[in-house]
């Protein structure tokens, strides 16, 4: 396969004039992704700006533009944040810019230091189930909820809105959507399943803290040049793994409950967080120097 198109931009060359390139920091197909300095807010930032073989395809410039609306409607603490953009009838090199969050996604820790401890998994639950919360009222879904779309800042910030969609257009969709391992069955097989919504991102919320919780996945890596069907999303048919013994009964009932086959069996992100104050109240304190906080 060959690698994507490029600009060919380095440290130090504009990306376009007041955003200065720092360092590549990856991208997909469409775009290419870069730590950069913005001289507007005089602090670094991240800039999602279009490849160069994908500026006039229509459905590139469709998903810049829903992302660009989508992230002006998802503003929220626990949300990455979009500070600018231009369209393609603005500039030739169309981009969005975005916040830039100091810390390693879910994935990076998982993968360097293994499952989270109570003290970290419960507070970035509430956090997710608060973005989740607010996305519902608002009327979208994220639709690609996992490890790495989830950068463990104070809070941790949910990112990649690049899928998002509307509830009205989700409820449409006719074709699979998301990343293969975090997609609700309704994700994989919209049209048998009767549309996607809302639930869609708690699947998504319960399969990050299960691998959070667990250390391995709910289901079996599926096969993608299978296609579609079970062999490439075992979640279709197959029951999830169990969580591992000693995992707090509300918190197992909850991250199984949110994978649920049936939509509208999984919990509400509110009741999620809900539930999950008890188990917040009876964490150890902190102490300093040998001194309890009183909290």
């Amino acid at each position: 396969m060959s690698e994507p198109a490029t600009w060919g931009l380095r440290h130090g060359d504009d990306i376009v004039p007041g955003l200065t390139a720092l360092k590549s920091v990856g991208g997909g197909t469409a775009f290419e992704a870069w730590v950069a300095f913005d001289e507007r807010l005089y602090a670094p930032v991240v800039v999602k700006v279009v490849r160069p073989d994908q500026i006039d395809d229509a459905s590139t410039l469709a998903g810049l533009d829903r992302e660009i609306d989508v992230l002006a409607r998802a503003a929220h603490p626990a949300i990455v944040r979009a500070f600018s953009h231009q369209r393609r009838d603005t500039t030739d090199r169309p981009h969005v810019v975005l916040e830039n969050i100091d810390g390693p996604s879910l994935s990076q820790l998982l993968r360097r230091h293994g499952p989270l401890p109570l003290e970290q998994l419960l507070p970035l639950a509430i956090e997710l189930c608060s973005a989740l919360h607010h996305l519902r009222r608002v009327g979208l879904t994220h639709l690609d909820v996992k490890p790495s779309n989830v950068i463990m800042g104070a809070p941790a910030r949910l990112i990649d809105l690049s899928v998002a969609r509307d509830v009205t257009a989700a409820r449409a969709l006719d074709h699979p959507i998301g990343s293969d391992e975090y997609m609700a069955p309704e994700q994989c097989d919209p049209v048998a399943h009767g549309g996607v919504g809302p639930e869609a991102d708690m699947w998504g919320l319960g399969a990050t803290l299960f691998k959070a919780v667990a250390g391995y996945r709910a289901f079996d890596r599926g096969d993608a040049s299978a296609g579609s069907g079970p062999v490439r999303w075992p979640q279709l048919v197959d029951a999830p793994y169990a969580l591992p013994d000693g995992t707090p009964e509300v918190l197992d009932e909850l991250v199984m409950g949110c994978l649920d086959a049936d939509p509208a069996a999984r919990p509400l992100p509110s009741t999620f967080a809900d539930q999950m104050e008890p188990l917040m109240a009876a964490l150890p304190k902190a102490r300093l120097s040998g001194f309890k906080i009183s909290l």
